[in-house]
């Protein structure tokens, strides 16, 4: 416990289970992490989708 993790272990794609991971890619497009949230379910975990929903390419 209380490892800190910078970045996330699979670049490609966004793990909605993992609280540090949500954070990182909330804080990277500074959005709030429920819209993180409502994006992937929308259009899936992949963060290339994922930034194009948030309007982040």
């Amino acid at each position: 416990m209380g490892v800190s993790r910078r970045h996330p272990q699979d670049s490609t794609r966004i793990n909605i289970l993992e609280s540090w991971d949500l954070q990182y890619w909330s804080d990277r497009w500074n959005v709030p992490r429920q819209q993180v949230v409502d994006a992937i379910r929308r259009v899936g975990d992949q963060v290339h989708d994922v930034a194009q929903a948030l309007g982040k390419m």
